[in-house]
């Protein structure tokens, strides 16, 4: 007949439980001491780089937040200033207007700076033209204006766009011919928005140049595209008529819009 091994019974000694229960609560003490240990010597040992990158981490998104919060207020302040401007300008009170501009051109963000800077250019350039006889100097200067906002990298692509046609629309008598292609050419491209306007003073260009056969496709294309305005577009198609190119699509159309002016 087999015998069952012999199992530890639980005892019911009190004295035994009590040991049993101390041994249990002394071997809990040494291991949370063990971990503190360790942990007091992490903390000793890492503590300080862990501090101090929590510490840069809210440093840094402070001055973010901070720099962020700042950014929108000063656009803010500089769209009421440039709005203002402009109801100077248009109730034409230009030196009202000045001030206003003149801190934006000089202290403003690129769209705003560039944006102020076309409109002193622009008033410059009207007040040279009010005259019998036009301000050279004035016009010199509004071309100068124009050219800063052209050169300026951080300026918004559309308004350095804008900036080198009105500066070659003003100095192009003075311009070599082929350099007012080679500046406006990629500008002179069906779907470019500025198509029309670069078109014509290239168109102009190659006709100085006697490159008619260049000129003529390109006054057509402008005459023909919908998108360009309809004075660029009735011009486009008078010098494209007098090159020997038929530029239009529809008599009936245009004979409309004749009869209608």
């Amino acid at each position: 007949m087999a015998l069952r091994p012999n199992r530890p019974q639980p005892s019911n000694d009190p004295r035994a439980l009590a040991r049993a229960a101390q041994g249990d609560v002394f071997a809990r003490e040494v291991d949370d001491a063990l971990r503190e240990d360790e942990a007091l010597n992490a903390l000793r040992k890492w503590g300080k780089p862990i501090g101090a990158a929590v510490v840069l981490g809210l440093v840094a998104l402070g001055g973010w937040l901070w720099y962020d919060n700042h950014q929108a207020s000063q656009l803010g302040k500089q769209s009421e200033t440039m709005t203002l401007a402009l109801d100077q300008v248009e109730a034409d009170k230009v030196a009202a207007a000045n001030p206003m501009l003149a801190g934006l051109a000089k202290d403003g963000t690129p769209g705003y700076r560039a944006a102020a800077q076309l409109l002193q250019a622009g008033l410059t350039q009207d007040a040279a033209q009010k005259g019998d006889r036009p301000d050279a100097a004035k016009l010199d200067a509004a071309a100068k204006g124009f050219a800063a906002v052209s050169a300026d990298s951080k300026a918004p692509q559309a308004y350095r766009d804008l900036a080198t046609i009105r500066e070659i629309a003003l100095r192009f008598d003075a311009m070599p011919p082929q350099q007012v292609v080679d500046r406006l050419k990629p500008l002179a491209v069906p779907g470019n928005p500025w198509f029309g306007s670069a078109g014509e003073l290239v168109g102009l260009a190659y006709l100085k140049q006697g490159r008619n056969d260049l000129a003529g496709p390109l006054f057509a294309a402008m005459a023909k595209d919908k998108t360009v305005p309809d004075s660029i577009r009735r011009r486009a198609r008078q010098v494209a008529g007098s090159l020997g190119i038929d530029a239009v699509e529809d008599v009936s159309a245009v004979m409309a819009q004749a009869q209608g002016q």
